[in-house]
């Protein structure tokens, strides 16, 4: 197929052409529109725009971070993730994953950018240095503060993949050498989609994107720019290690008996109760695990600067005391002891289960009465 074709190709027939066949394609819709917490409904609409829209151009840059968000998507637990996303992309530009490279590879980049001004979605990866006049990070002899601030001018929105890219991540932890910042602090002037993380999860990832594609606009976020989608819970609300918190049955030392049979790890130090990700019921590996279900606590890698916030280690005293809680409203309700944060968190909890218990017994009771009366 020509490169021309390509540009010009629906989702649908990049999939068709390689060798998924329609029932592979609307199972990928489903998945997808699960992760996504979108409506029934809106499955039909979001197959119809895979079948009819032409690939969203993307161009995807690397600065300071590891790669791991770019490791993260590759590794989705869908194959077709990977396929519909990454095989356009590298028809645009990404360092990591296109074949090209040097001048062939920046050409392509600028055809992008010309061609699709206002158009493209520009993907971040990476924090920016502001020190030493940016030279900490170069790339082709230009410094990353220049090589953004060209690629942003003609996007239509940027997606900052990663802690790196929201909040500065590793590289802007104390003392902070190389004055690293994150995106939203280069670039004022266009629309930010966060996923922070570290990695963010492959599926979330492709779920943005096809979000955008499907319906023609960002997802709906939340105060930190964060689609609530994936972010609005935390990561202690979907454990199932949870029932151990309510009833106050805790590990105290990573190897004792109580870690044995799989006690909450919040008092050796999981953020789960503070940290909003999807990490509990997406899960990573194939949707095999999590951290929390392998035996080590949450490190809070989506909250904004967890690298300064102590120990990975040491008790979370953040912990909110509205079972509920969502990520717009987290800290107006942060208790100041631990020992009083677990027991309101716990009171709460179970006042809830009870009044759950009693509303299903009297609509068992009402239901039965219905009966009787037919």
């Amino acid at each position: 197929m020509k490169d021309k074709d390509k540009v010009n190709e629906t989702y649908y027939s990049s999939i068709e052409r390689q060798g998924y066949n329609r029932r592979d394609f609307l199972k990928f819709v489903a998945y997808i529109g699960a992760y996504m917490g979108v409506e029934s409904s809106a499955i039909g609409q979001i197959t119809k725009a895979l079948e009819r829209t032409p690939r969203l151009p993307v161009i995807w840059e690397h600065f300071q971070e590891c790669t791991c968000c770019s490791e993260s998507f590759i590794r989705s637990d869908h194959p077709i993730v990977a396929d519909i996303i990454l095989d356009k992309i590298s028809l645009d530009y990404t360092l990591t994953l296109m074949a090209a490279s040097g001048h062939q590879a920046e050409a392509a980049k600028k055809a992008t950018m010309d061609k699709y001004k206002g158009e493209y979605i520009l993907c971040v990866e990476g924090s920016i240095p502001l020190g030493a006049d940016g030279n900490y990070c170069c790339i082709g002899g230009r410094s990353a503060v220049e090589i953004l601030k060209e690629s942003a001018a003609g996007a239509k929105a940027i997606i900052a993949w990663g802690s790196c890219a929201t909040s500065g991540c590793v590289q802007a932890a104390k003392p902070n050498p190389t004055g690293a910042v994150p995106i939203n602090k280069i670039i004022t002037d266009k629309p930010i989609i966060n996923v922070p993380g570290c990695p963010p999860i492959g599926e979330v990832m492709a779920g943005i994107i096809v979000h955008i594609v499907a319906f023609g606009k960002m997802p709906e976020l939340d105060n930190a720019g964060r689609p609530k989608a994936f972010y609005s819970k935390r990561v202690h609300d979907s454990c199932y290690r949870r029932p151990y918190f309510d009833a106050g049955l805790f590990v105290e030392n990573f190897d004792d008996e109580n870690a044995k049979k799989g006690y909450c790890l919040y008092k050796v130090g999981c953020k789960g109760p503070s940290t909003y990700n999807a990490c509990g019921n997406m899960k990573w590996n194939g949707g095999v695990s999590y951290p929390i279900q392998s035996g080590h606590g949450c490190l809070g890698c989506s909250a904004k600067d967890f690298w300064d916030a102590g120990s990975f280690y040491s008790r979370d005293l953040s912990i909110g005391g509205d079972v509920e809680s969502n990520a717009d409203t987290l800290g107006k309700v942060a208790l100041g002891a631990t020992a009083v944060g677990i027991g309101v968190h716990a009171i709460l909890a179970n006042a809830s289960k009870r009044k759950e218990l009693k509303d299903g017994i009297d609509q068992g009771i009402e239901n039965e009465k219905k009966l009787e009366d037919l």
